[in-house]
This record gives C-alpha cells, sequence and structure tokens, in this order.
C-alpha cells in the first residue's frame, strides 16, 4: 500500500513538473487557435486561449492579437494554453463596422507601420488614409506610406503623385517611398527599414501587399491575387494576420485587405491633435477646447484659408468629426 502512495505520489509529482510556464509572441491568429514564437527566435507553439480571457475584452472581437506578447502553459512543449497577455505597447485598432461598437484590434506592439497605398488600380481613397493615420497617431504608432505599384503612373499621373507628396510629405510630414514590387524600385530602402524591427504592412485589398512582400523575401511565397476589372478592387488573398521573418532581417505582419476603417470612438476636441499640421497650431485657437468647426478666432480654420492646412486634410476631420458626434 505504501508503495503504491509513493508511485501516485511520484506520479503527480513528475506532471507538475514537466507543466512549463512560457512567455511568447502571437505570429498567427487562425479562429481558434494562436501559434506563438519566442521571438527572434522562430519555435512555434499552437495555443488555445484560457476560457475567461475570452470574455475579459468584451469591446473587441479578438481579446488576443498578432503581436500580443502572452504567457502560455505547455506540457509538451508542441501546444499549449495562453493564460495571461502582457499589457500592450501600442496597437492598431478600428471599428468592426460602421454601427458596432464593437473593435478589431489588427496588431500590437510595432516598431512601425508601413501603409500601402495606390493612386488607381485601385484607387486608395484619401479619407482611409486619414483614418488609418488618425489611428497610428492617437495609439502611438510610428508610420510611413508606401506609394506603391510605381511603375504603372505615367506622365498621366504627374500631377496626382504631385499632389500626393504635397499633401503627405510636404503639408503633414509624413515619409513616403515610392515601391513597386515588379521593377524592384526602393525595395531595398524597404528592407533597411524593416530590420530589427517588426513592421506591420497594411492597406486596402489590391494594392499590391502580399506581391511587394513576395518581392521584399521571395522565399516567403505569399499568396497573392488578380485585380477585378469591374470593380478595380482587389480580391483578398491573405486570410489571417500573420508574422512572417525576413531573411533581410526584422519581421512583418502581413494581414488581409481592409475595405473600410471605422475610427474608435474619440472625444471631438481631442480629434484635431492627431493631424500633425493641426497639432502645430492649436495653441493659436482663442478658444480652448476648439472643434475647428464653428469658433471665432479658431487657427486652423485660418490655416485652411491660407493653404497652411490643405483642404482635403480639414475636409477628412470634417467627416470624422461627425462620425464621432453621430455615434456619442
Amino acid at each position: 500500500m505504501t508503495k503504491l502512495i509513493h508511485f501516485l505520489q511520484f506520479c503527480i509529482f513528475a506532471a507538475v513538473e514537466i507543466r512549463k510556464t512560457e512567455e511568447g509572441t502571437v505570429v498567427k491568429h487562425t479562429g481558434s487557435q494562436y501559434l506563438v514564437s519566442n521571438l527572434p527566435h522562430w519555435n512555434v507553439v499552437t495555443c488555445v486561449l484560457k476560457g475567461k480571457l475570452r470574455l475579459k475584452d468584451s469591446h473587441t472581437t479578438n481579446p488576443v492579437a498578432v503581436g500580443d506578447r502572452v504567457v502560455y502553459e505547455t506540457e509538451d512543449g508542441v501546444t499549449g494554453v495562453i493564460k495571461e497577455v502582457h499589457p500592450r505597447r501600442n496597437y492598431i485598432i478600428r471599428k468592426s463596422t460602421n454601427l458596432s461598437r464593437q473593435a478589431h484590434i489588427i496588431a500590437s506592439n510595432l516598431d512601425q507601420v508601413f501603409l500601402i497605398v495606390t493612386l488607381d488600380f485601385p484607387k486608395t481613397k484619401l479619407e482611409f488614409i486619414d483614418r488609418f493615420l488618425v489611428t497610428c497617431e492617437a495609439y502611438k504608432v510610428p508610420v510611413k506610406i508606401l506609394l506603391n505599384k510605381s511603375d504603372l503612373y505615367t506622365v498621366e499621373f504627374e500631377n496626382e503623385t504631385e499632389r500626393f507628396y504635397e499633401i503627405y510629405g510636404k503639408s503633414v510630414g509624413y515619409e513616403i517611398i515610392q515601391t513597386s514590387g515588379l521593377t524592384g524600385l526602393n525595395l531595398n530602402v524597404v528592407r533597411e527599414r524593416c530590420k530589427d524591427k517588426l513592421t506591420l504592412f497594411s492597406g486596402v485589398s489590391g494594392v499590391g501587399k502580399s506581391s511587394l512582400i513576395n518581392a521584399l523575401d521571395p522565399d516567403l511565397g505569399l499568396k497573392t491575387g488578380d485585380i477585378s476589372d469591374y470593380h478595380k478592387m482587389g480580391k483578398h488573398t491573405t486570410t489571417f494576420y500573420e508574422i512572417h521573418p525576413l531573411e533581410s532581417g526584422g519581421f512583418i505582419i502581413d494581414t488581409p485587405g481592409i475595405k473600410g476603417f471605422g475610427l474608435l470612438e474619440m472625444k471631438p476636441e481631442e480629434l484635431s491633435h492627431y493631424f500633425p499640421e493641426m497639432l502645430r497650431i492649436l495653441e493659436k485657437c482663442r478658444f480652448t477646447p476648439c472643434t475647428h468647426t464653428h469658433e471665432p478666432g479658431c487657427a486652423v480654420k485660418a490655416g485652411v484659408e491660407t493653404g497652411e492646412i490643405l483642404e482635403e486634410r480639414y475636409y477628412s476631420y470634417l467627416s470624422m468629426l461627425e462620425d464621432e458626434e453621430k455615434y456619442r
């Protein structure tokens, strides 16, 4: 009897002993499962989410996002259970739908974002760009703009290209890099910017995101799709949010194309703080806070009149302001 008790005690001790608590980064979310790796090492463990974590962050559709640092428990080093999510350094988040109060976290703990845009086929709407940039500013994520498919921009696009640089480069101050996955334009610059960093690649469907990533590192072999001639919109080819290691150094997050970008609730008086060109002159407004719509002595409205703040950006601001007030 004593030997049996000792044997059972040994089995319990052994079972406890082989259960290990580890930390890692979520590198892929496939619905019910999460792939976790201890970056910069690539030792992937398949994990599921502990039940109570699903309910902890009920205002988001995904309580755990790609890029999250998590604590998980494993018995075999191959599968595990996520028990805890560390506080996020930053993240990119968007409203799930225009009519929903729920939000979806695209990725977290980012060193930078490359917002990929195109002037045509498909044309990235300025309002989408502005909403994405405002979110980056609000959640303190450094962002650069990749003007992709530059090989298609012949003389007829010269004015559009110049205006784009005037809006987002000269006026606002964002770094813009013209790229082409077909010709390899500035891919060396993008690779250099990605070294030793976790970089999110994002944009609407069809801007050539996956093709550009494949050009950066052909070994990744990401699936790409054609553009619809009828709608001039891209077809979704990336299904899951996923981190990939670049052979040249660093890690990138590939994401499904985004059709729309709803802002999470922001106070109307704070929205202009996320427009860098407005932030520079806010202190000159007569009233604080100022919504820059009807108040007298408004420096922002005066800036629009003088051209210091471009009309395209101001109209985007008014559109966002209207949305925020509508859903308050």
